[in-house]
């Protein structure tokens, strides 16, 4: 049964670099400071939560989240503040405690965690990692993470960590911890881990239909009740576009979040996505393609189908204008939620 009371809507963006009116595209330090921008509309509109990405490549402009968040946090009150996602695989726990305790007090307690294994592994090879332990470096850095946001004195050896000894990390925080949430591309192995460790799980719904991720909501009930954890909320997010016209939202969204695909398909050995590919995701599948109602409708099922707590819409793929993605943005929390909620609510 979903709480209405309780559901949450976000946006999030992975840091695509932003197209301007003549088609020319911004720098990365111009598709930053539009996204600082998008943070704050976001809250003046009363959206719940804002995720950047962290990626290391040309086509995407954000590589630290945490200071793109900061900044939204100068200029935004309510909003949360996540990050989708931090690669803990190449990151240091230590320095991933550090940044989000920073974020937490500067934002007054908005800091989202959100880990996970890095769907993109660029940051691999940067940093120093070797892919062949692509699991182990996840499994190992988020048990000491586990340890760190307990805020205590840690004694601590592993693999590929550092040996600590009593040691302790600061700053600390005053908002009752780091809330965390560990991304999910559809693995069974990663649920079942999330639910040990009692985190939130948010899942990546990238492609086909959101009934297929029903047992993987079950599954996160049941480890959880297992582990003797609180089993909480579920969040999803996918892509989409919204303008006020249909013609005109699939018209945008097929130009972009298609380059999107096709570009990181070239690296991944997927076919470039067809016409019929993509009106299937529109229609029954994981793009959010369309007018208010029509994206409505959609969210509204798909929140009902896995009985989720939270709805992340997935903005800005591909090199959108700054005014399509303002306007979006102004359209999820003006027409799309309230609507959605007004779905939800019938349905009881």
């Amino acid at each position: 049964m979903v709480d209405i009371n309780e559901l949450q809507f976000g946006i999030e963006t992975f840091g695509d670099i932003v197209a301007k009116e003549d088609g020319s595209l911004m720098t990365a330090g111009e598709s930053i400071r539009q996204i600082v921008k998008e943070g704050a509309i976001a809250d003046k509109l009363g959206i719940d939560v804002i995720g950047v990405g962290e990626h290391h490549r040309p086509d995407y402009s954000v590589s630290s989240p945490e200071i793109v968040l900061g900044a939204i946090a100068s200029v935004t009150q309510h909003i949360k503040l996540a990050t989708a996602v931090t690669v803990l695989s190449s990151d240091d726990p230590v320095r991933v405690y550090e940044r989000f305790a920073t974020l937490e007090g500067l934002s007054a307690g908005r800091a989202q965690v959100m880990l996970g294994r890095g769907s993109f592994t660029e940051s691999f090879p940067l940093f120093g990692y070797d892919l062949k332990n692509y699991d182990d470096l996840f499994n190992e850095k988020l048990a000491l993470y586990d340890q760190l946001i307990k805020e205590k004195p840690v004694t601590w050896s592993g693999q590929f960590t550092e040996t600590l000894k009593e040691q302790d990390v600061y700053p600390k925080t005053d908002y009752d911890g780091l809330e965390t949430y560990i991304g999910i591309g559809g693995s069974p192995e990663s649920i079942i881990r999330t639910a040990k460790y009692g985190y939130k799980v948010i899942i990546a719904i990238i492609g086909g239909q959101a009934e297929r991720f029903a047992p993987y909501v079950d599954l996160y009930k049941k480890a959880a009740e297992q582990f003797h954890q609180p089993v909480q909320p579920v969040a999803v997010h996918s892509h989409g576009f919204i303008a006020d016209d249909e013609d005109e939202a699939v018209d945008v969204a097929w130009k972009n979040i298609k380059a999107n695909f096709d570009r990181i398909g070239l690296t991944r050995g997927w076919a470039p996505m067809s016409r019929e590919q993509f009106d299937n995701e529109t229609q029954v599948g994981s793009f959010y393609v369309g007018n208010p109602e029509h994206v409505a409708q959609r969210i509204a099922r798909t929140i009902k189908l896995l009985g989720l707590g939270r709805f992340d819409l997935v903005y800005g793929a591909g090199n959108q204008t700054a005014a399509q993605r303002e306007h979006m943005i102004e359209l999820y929390a003006t027409k799309v939620i309230p609507r959605v909620k007004e779905l939800l609510s019938e349905d009881k």
